[in-house]
């Protein structure tokens, strides 16, 4: 027995990886029995179902999609409760829920290095459609996942709907808005960011009112070390609603701050921490970040960096860049003081997403032939006045703390005349929806674009229809066409006709009851980012 878990060889699984008999013999301490000369895969015999982490699917294209699970048999617990050598895990795709018809299966190996998860690229698959998977380990089963494949590119399309969500904090309250979007029948999910939150346990909450419970305490301290955040993700991803809105769609995943640190950027902290110590700690919450996510090699981290940005095209009708905000930002002026005014707000060497993804970006949208352009991204673009006293001043973390990066691409989507221009966004835990202007409090003429912000899955709490400054905010910022202060998330429905977008809140996240309503749903005809009332 190691680890609790008895370890057997079973000569029927093909070495893909090069372990000798020797090294084996190294990792298990010469306690096992190995089948002839050759090497092969342990297998453990788990006295606990080791898929307790679920499934998820992701990045779909018109062949295939990624699916992923990880072996925890004691998510909790250093080590995951998982022998410290590679384990061979069998997958399977079909076409039906009951798995009469598989059309794509395989072994894969969950190597310790990678904390025994698995990312398959499957491919092969027909395009536009639904898919069911499956894994096993052992004699163990995991459970069902549903994914659908993209359409084939610039293929007639009348019809995408998807879901965005985001900022879960798990002390905040449960996640019965994600049980709530797994029964939506989706397309994909747009996850914004911030899956984790680094803090460490507060039994307490210093509210407004005085002191509160938190519905639920993060386990340990603030995280740093690998264990750390691999622990953190382990907590979150137990959640039973969460997992069912992970298996329920194919997710497209981002990350925002939470993930590594508040408010970060590049290799700064608002700590001050020496950059290359900041980069051991983000070197640690990409590997588990990509660990977690059912995301493609192509997203593999190297060092302190992962590739995230990247672009996904739905037949005719739409194309989504999924932009990264972070690791290419410099930092924040003002000394990151929200509701701030100073010149560095106007620095002309800012930069939000870093040279190269601009130019990336700004060529997708030059190029694209779809009715509709979205950025899916992390951090708000409307440069709303914070200000409701009569003063100015802007969200530092956001797009209006960097002036000239936002200008320059609102003013190429306006001078290349760029239609269907749609921003979605997360990071504000609240809703909102308004029209972009390179001057959003004196808006002049026919609106750049359109913005939809998605309010948070739990951080904030159970929140308010409204906050009491609201009328007040909505008179300062002209743009802006609607708030809300609830929890919840956002379904995008979208046909060539027009962009629709509900906003779906719950009236409650501190209980597991909370009850779903569609609070606002507004649309965008096509041609016309003026915003209006569905």
């Amino acid at each position: 027995m190691i680890g609790g878990y008895a370890l057997q060889v079973l000569s029927e699984f093909p070495m893909r990886l090069d372990l000798s008999r020797r090294s084996l013999l190294t990792v298990f301490g010469g306690g096992l029995a190995l089948s002839g000369a050759g090497s092969a895969l342990a297998q453990p015999v788990f006295e606990v179902n080791p898929f307790r982490l679920g499934v998820a699917a992701g990045d779909p294209l018109p062949d295939g999609f990624v699916i992923w699970t990880r072996l925890a048999p004691d998510p909790l617990a250093f080590g995951a409760g998982m022998p410290r050598a590679p384990v061979a895990v069998m997958w399977e795709v079909a076409s039906d829920r009951g798995f009469s018809t598989v059309v794509r299966s395989g072994e894969a190996v969950a190597r310790p290095e990678l904390g025994h998860s698995v990312h398959v690229e499957v491919s092969g698959l027909e395009p536009g459609r639904p898919y069911f998977y499956r894994f096993r380990a052992g004699d163990e089963r995991s459970g069902v996942g549903i994914a659908k494949t993209a359409p084939v590119v610039g293929s007639p399309l009348s019809r995408v709907r998807f879901g965005v969500a985001g900022c879960q904090a798990y002390e905040s309250g449960f996640y019965t808005a994600h049980r709530k979007l797994a029964a939506e029948d989706l397309d994909f999910i747009f996850l914004y960011g911030d899956y984790i939150y680094e803090g460490r346990g507060n039994p307490i909450y210093q509210g407004g009112s005085g002191p509160q419970d938190n519905t639920r305490v993060h386990l340990g301290g603030e995280v740093y070390s690998l264990d750390d955040y691999r622990r953190r993700y382990a907590q979150y991803t137990m959640d039973a609603d969460l997992q069912a809105s992970r298996a329920s769609a194919a997710w497209f995943c981002t990350f925002d701050d939470h993930e590594v640190d508040n408010n970060w950027v590049t290799d700064i902290d608002q700590d001050g921490t020496d950059p290359d110590l900041f980069l051991l700690r983000r070197a640690a919450a990409m590997q588990a970040f990509y660990e977690f996510m059912p995301m493609r090699k192509a997203a593999f981290p190297r060092g302190s960096a992962l590739q995230l940005y990247r672009r996904a095209e739905y037949g005719d009708l739409l194309d989504v860049n999924f932009l990264d905000t972070r690791q290419y930002r410099t930092d924040q002026p003002c000394d990151d003081r929200f509701n701030s005014n100073c010149a560095g707000i106007n620095a002309d060497e800012a930069q939000v997403l870093g040279q190269a993804q601009e130019a990336w970006l700004m060529q997708n949208l030059d190029r694209s032939s779809a009715r509709w352009k979205a950025l899916a991204q992390q951090i708000m673009v409307m440069d709303l006045n914070r200000n409701t006293s009569g003063g100015e001043g802007v969200n530092t973390d956001s797009w209006a703390g960097y002036r000239i990066p936002r200008n320059r691409l609102l003013r190429h989507v306006r001078d290349q005349r760029i239609d269907n221009v749609v921003v979605l966004t997360g990071d504000e835990h609240q809703n909102f929806a308004g029209e972009l202007h390179l001057d959003g409090r004196n808006p002049e003429g026919r609106p750049i674009a359109t913005e939809f912000v998605s309010t948070s899955i739990t951080s904030g709490g159970d929140g308010s229809d409204q906050r009491a400054d609201a009328p007040r905010f909505l008179a300062a910022n002209p743009q802006l066409k609607f708030i809300n202060s609830q929890r919840g998330y956002v379904v995008c429905d979208v046909t060539a006709e027009r962009w629709q977008t509900e906003f779906k809140v719950l009236d409650k996240v501190s209980e597991k009851d909370g009850v779903l309503s569609t609070r606002k749903t507004l649309a965008i005809a096509s041609g016309d980012p003026r915003l209006v009332d569905a």
